[in-house]
């Protein structure tokens, strides 16, 4: 079986699946860079620490942190974080910072938007770090809106009707 039959959604160029003892190395690599992390949680563990979390089931309504894998090549590019709350949907997304501003992440985003709107009618929302311009700028291209502030993060929600 390979990897992309086990996909949870697809775009042009990558995919999104369940995290294998395969991915830990670079998943580590780019979560324990604390410079690269600054905004981001779950970060700055040990391998017995992500491995537990990452290659366990997970439930959506629990928290479910996915590998985003590059289809060319099998590269894991980061990862995207998704949260069932009652009619909220919470999505959260890292890139490995040596595939950044390259349209990863607006392509995966968009792809979880369509896959959450393929399961009902869900609210869809990111909380974002005030400072970090770059993921604001995703999320206000990708026709999210700023909301509300809560616990220091601004909350945008999809806007895309």
């Amino acid at each position: 079986m390979s990897e992309e039959s086990n996909a949870v959604l697809e775009t042009p160029r990558c995919y999104v699946r369940p995290f294998t003892s395969v991915d830990i190395e670079a998943f580590m690599s780019y979560r324990n860079d604390l410079d690269w992390m600054k905004y981001q949680g779950f970060k700055g563990f040990t391998r017995q620490v992500y491995e537990t979390t990452l290659l366990n089931p997970q439930r959506v309504e629990e928290g479910s942190q996915l590998a985003v894998i590059r289809k060319k090549d099998q590269v894991l590019l980061g990862d995207v974080f998704l949260l069932q709350k009652e009619d909220d949907f919470w999505i959260g997304y890292t890139i490995d910072p040596s595939y950044k501003r390259q349209g990863y992440a607006y392509e995966v985003v968009h792809a979880l938007i369509h896959w959450i709107r393929s399961k009902g009618d869900y609210v869809i929302k990111a909380g974002v770090e005030k400072e970090n311009l770059p993921s604001i700028n995703l999320l206000e291209k990708s026709v999210f809106r700023r909301m509300e502030e809560e616990d220091d993060e601004f909350v945008y929600v999809w806007n895309g009707g």
